[in-house]
């Protein structure tokens, strides 16, 4: 049987944490008192997917868009061939003009395919219900007491 690409995370659950923030400390916390946090994983559980709704979007804030990152390209572009060749203002903006025409027409002709089926502008990220700290079973009891000592969990020893 072949390796897994991502294997399971292994080792005994040492705390539970309502954000990833107050896992990474608990691990700085077993870091400071010289444990080996090598032997430490911290998991997400619960994953999901969230998308948030940032705008409404429209002909005006596509094109722009187009434009806008076309004109980068453009920009990069007309630099570099002012830096080869003899001229450099003629370049630069004709590089510019060239890569708003482009980057319009390649921001457009998709949002004109899509026939108004997305019309809103999002971020995804995925986020956890829990992080778990997991330890290597040799040291789960020790690492378990440092973190209960010091006030950081709330749910020590939670693995389910």
């Amino acid at each position: 049987m072949s390796t897994p690409l991502r294997p399971r995370p292994t080792g005994w659950p040492i705390g539970s944490f309502g954000s990833y923030e107050d896992a990474q400390a608990a691990v700085d916390k077993l870091s400071d008192v010289q444990f080996p946090v090598q032997d430490l994983t911290i998991v997400g559980v619960d994953l999901m997917e969230v998308e948030r709704v940032t705008g409404r979007l429209t002909w005006g804030r596509v094109i722009g868009g187009g434009a806008l990152s076309g004109a980068w390209i453009g920009l990069f572009f007309g630099l570099l061939f002012g830096l080869l060749g003899g001229g450099f203002l003629t370049p630069l903006l004709l590089g510019m003009a060239i890569g708003v025409i482009f980057g319009i027409v390649s921001a457009a002709v998709p949002y004109a395919m899509s026939a108004g089926r997305r019309d809103f502008t999002s971020r995804t990220q995925i986020v956890a219900g829990r992080y778990d700290v997991l330890a290597d079973p040799a040291r789960a009891a020790e690492a378990r007491d440092i973190i209960a000592r010091s006030g950081l969990t709330r749910q020590a020893g939670s693995g389910g």
